[in-house]
């Protein structure tokens, strides 16, 4: 009996390429070079939902990356996920959702003069709407969760015209209050909490201004859309829960950022919270929730397509991402 090994099986290999004809129909294709354009549509009842990527970040993990954990810790986890050491690549997923009436975009991504800024990592937004056939003119509603630059830089072009021309902007009131508040600006704990200030002027422009429609907490902003409060990571978070014939999606927006470190260790305290302390009991609440509930959760930071469930486990949570499905 003739055992065959790995070895074996690699040196067979490589005579038989060595051995084969070298004909015509064996040349190589020129190389794509480019990735497929980053959207994926499913159902939630009646609802279309349409997740669309703006490409990712890809941020150092340094000790203050995360508060409560040392950096050697952090690593290690990324190691046993078989993800690299020392950087966070993180993705940004803004999401369509259309009820047959209206149109809306939840969050805007990183903003259209990121693209060139990153080097096509992210600002892709508006190129995956084109490559999905949606006119951004075409867009009544887009509602931001809260005002990170990720989030809402997307508002405005390149040239600061407006990216969605005919939307109406709808902002959640506790956070559109604190960001533009200078009283709370000149209190700012620290420079990155300094700069978001600073940005959401910047972003606010007279334009956007006129389409700025503040909601509440609880409040159905659409029909089938609920806004839903998950303070922490920055003092107005928002949330919203889409419900059509009898389903329901969570759209947790930043309660968590990549769920295999902060999911799977809700204790982790990340450095874009505004409020760590207050982050970590949202998430809590709102996973176990999510879990007991088997609710579906639509995560900004989750991995393409950014849908899926999640399990409660002895030490947090576990994403369960979509099956991706040809149809809807």
């Amino acid at each position: 009996m003739v055992e065959i090994t790995r070895r074996s099986a690699l040196a067979g290999a490589a005579v038989a390429l060595a051995a084969a004809p070298v004909t015509s129909a064996s040349a190589a294709a020129p190389q794509a070079g480019a990735q497929a354009p980053g959207f994926y549509r499913y159902k939630v009842g009646d609802i279309e939902m349409t997740t669309v990527n703006d490409g990712v970040s890809a941020m150092p993990i340094d000790d203050g990356f995360v508060r409560n954990v040392p950096k050697a810790e952090v690593n290690a986890f990324l190691e046993s996920t078989f993800r690299a050491p020392n950087v966070y690549s993180g993705p940004y997923n803004p999401v369509l959702v259309n009820n047959g009436r209206q149109l809306a975009l939840i969050d805007t991504g990183t903003g259209e003069a990121a693209l060139s800024a990153s080097k096509g990592l992210n600002g892709r937004l508006l190129m995956n709407l084109a490559a999905a056939g949606v006119d951004p003119a075409s867009i009544d509603l887009v509602i931001l969760s809260h005002y990170h630059g990720d989030h809402m830089n997307g508002l405005i072009r390149a040239d600061n015209s407006l990216a969605f021309p005919n939307a109406e902007i709808l902002v959640p009131d506790v956070e559109h209050k604190f960001w533009t508040d200078d009283g709370e600006m000149s209190r700012a704990a620290s420079p990155r909490i300094e700069a978001t200030f600073k940005n959401a002027r910047r972003v606010l422009t007279a334009d956007v201004r006129k389409r700025l429609r503040p909601y509440a907490w609880g409040e159905e902003i659409m029909p089938g859309v609920t806004a839903m409060s998950t303070p922490g990571h920055t003092p107005g978070h928002t949330s919203h829960v889409v419900s059509s014939g009898g389903q329901s999606l969570y759209l947790q927006a930043d309660v968590t950022h990549a769920p295999f470190l902060f999911a799977r260790n809700p204790g982790w305290h990340f450095m874009l919270d505004v409020d760590p302390v207050a982050a970590e009991a949202t998430r809590r609440k709102v996973y176990d929730m999510l879990a007991a509930d088997r609710m579906m959760v639509q995560g900004f930071h989750y991995p393409f397509p950014a849908a899926g469930h999640v399990e409660k486990t002895s030490t947090g949570y576990l994403e369960h991402i979509v099956q991706w499905s040809p149809v809807l």
